[in-house]
Formats: C-alpha cells, sequence, structure tokens
C-alpha cells in the first residue's frame, strides 16, 4: 500500500534555503513529496543544494528585500506552475555580519537598523503579499520565520528583536485579513531559539571560547541542549501541510523550553 506523502503535489518557495533552516526545510520539504523552489542570494550555495536534492527541486535567485525581486518570482511561479501552495519566508539576518553595529538600544547604527528591517520585517510583508496573489484562487499556507527574539527583547540586538516581532504581528494581520477575505489562505509564525545553525557563528566564535559560550547558553535551556535546523523544519512541515487546516494566526515556539520559564531573559 503506497504511503501518501504529507506534500504530495504541493508547489512550496522557501527563501534563504541555501543553508540552515532554510535548508533543513527544502529538504523535508522534497521528502514528503513536494516541488521545492529553494531561493536566496546566495546562488552557487542555494543551487548545489537544489541539485543535491535532484527532480522536483528548482533554484531562484531572490533578493527579499526588493520588490523587484518578488515581482520576478511571482512572474516565475505563474508562468511555470500557475499557483503556490506554500510558501515559508525564511531569510532573514542579525545584522551582526552584515553591518558594522553598534546595534544595542543607546548607540544602534541606522543603516544597520534600517537593512536588519528591510530583510527580515519588509521581505516578510513583500512575501505575503506575493503569496496571497498567488493563493486566493486555490488556497495555501504561509509559514514566517520569527524568532524567540521576537517576543523578549533583546538589549544588544534591538533592530533583530524589532524585526521579528513585526514577524509575528504581521503574520497575525495576514491570518486575519485572509479569513475576512475568505480566501483558503492560512498564516502562522515560528518561532525558534537555540538552533544551531550558521547564523550563531558571529555570537560563539572559535575553540575554546566557542564550546564555552554553548555551554553557557545550554545551561540556560531546560533540554539541556542547542536544537537543530531539523527540529525547526518538522514544526515547519506541519503548518504547511494539510494536516494544520484549522490553524492560523499561531506562534508555534521550539525553543527546548526556554520560553516556558524565567530562562526567557537573555544574557549579554
Amino acid at each position: 500500500m503506497k504511503t501518501i506523502k504529507r506534500l504530495e503535489g504541493k508547489i512550496a518557495l522557501i527563501t534563504g534555503a541555501a543553508r540552515g533552516i532554510g535548508a533543513a526545510t527544502a529538504e523535508l520539504f522534497h521528502k514528503e513529496g513536494a516541488l521545492v523552489i529553494l531561493s536566496d542570494i546566495n546562488d552557487d550555495e542555494g543551487q548545489k543544494k537544489s541539485d543535491q536534492l535532484g527532480n522536483r527541486s528548482d533554484y531562484l535567485h531572490l533578493d527579499v528585500r526588493y520588490e523587484y525581486s518578488w515581482r520576478q518570482a511571482e512572474k516565475y511561479l505563474k508562468s511555470r506552475f500557475g499557483r503556490l501552495d506554500v510558501l515559508v519566508n525564511n531569510a532573514g539576518i542579525t545584522g551582526f555580519t552584515e553591518s558594522t553595529g553598534p546595534w544595542d538600544a543607546e548607540f544602534s547604527d541606522l543603516e544597520s537598523w534600517e537593512e536588519v528591517h528591510r530583510v527580515n520585517a519588509t521581505g516578510v510583508m513583500l512575501g505575503c503579499r506575493m503569496a496571497i496573489t498567488l493563493m486566493k484562487e486555490y488556497g495555501g499556507s504561509i509559514v514566517n520565520i520569527s524568532s524567540r527574539s521576537g517576543v523578549v527583547g533583546i538589549p544588544g540586538a534591538v533592530a533583530y528583536a524589532s524585526s521579528k516581532a513585526s514577524v509575528r504581528n504581521h503574520s497575525k494581520s495576514v491570518a486575519l485579513y485572509c479569513a475576512e477575505k475568505g480566501y483558503k489562505i492560512r498564516c502562522n509564525s515560528v518561532h525558534p531559539a537555540a538552533i544551531m545553525t550558521p547564523m550563531w557563528d558571529a555570537m560563539l566564535g572559535e575553540g575554546e571560547q566557542r564550546q564555552k559560550i554553548i555551554h553557557e547558553i545550554e545551561a540556560g535551556i531546560p533540554l539541556g541542549h542547542f536544537g537543530e535546523a531539523e527540529d525547526v523544519a518538522y514544526g515547519i512541515l506541519y503548518l504547511a501541510c494539510d494536516e494544520s487546516k484549522y490553524v492560523t494566526g499561531i506562534e508555534l515556539t521550539i525553543d527546548g523550553g526556554i520560553l516556558a520559564g524565567s530562562e526567557a531573559r537573555p544574557g549579554r
């Protein structure tokens, strides 16, 4: 007896899919039967990941900061598939490696602030807008990747925290708008924390210092260890597939229990 895969026949676009959570999500979606379009600005890694997946996979250059790039993506999806079933707005930056800073509340650099919001907040808004256009006839699922940092304050990364809070709130607005319009489009946000991905490299350092910082962070995680990108990918999969057909406007936290207690307070 053939087992029906959870995303059989679905067309899915994932931003920031060259590595980390995006790449893990692309792999899982592909395994579950989706035709996956990986997108990123890191074309070499993105294309390589798509080639590794093989059939039912394609790569698309997409700079989420810019409206024209989303217009090109929309044109591509319309001409090739005529629809979109799942959008995962995953592309995001902390600002630590993309700008010179500072990033704290007192001295925050305006250029850094605007760049982080352009990627993390504006990119999600533009993605949701495109997805509604492509999904409103047949329905679909939008999954926006926020963060624990969108729920609590982060004194040393105010732009990142603010931008992820924007993702959290915008997801609810999109969910309610689509429900009001009668579109069969669901929109939910996912809030990872302490997930070991390349985004952590700038904060962890190297060698003995890296191991020391990892140990200190893991001491504050109720489950006692960092999560893996795959842990988040499975949560995204649930929100993307029809199993969650009655779920919209929620926040799915995947953080090893951090937000369940007082350990949610960030350290220096």
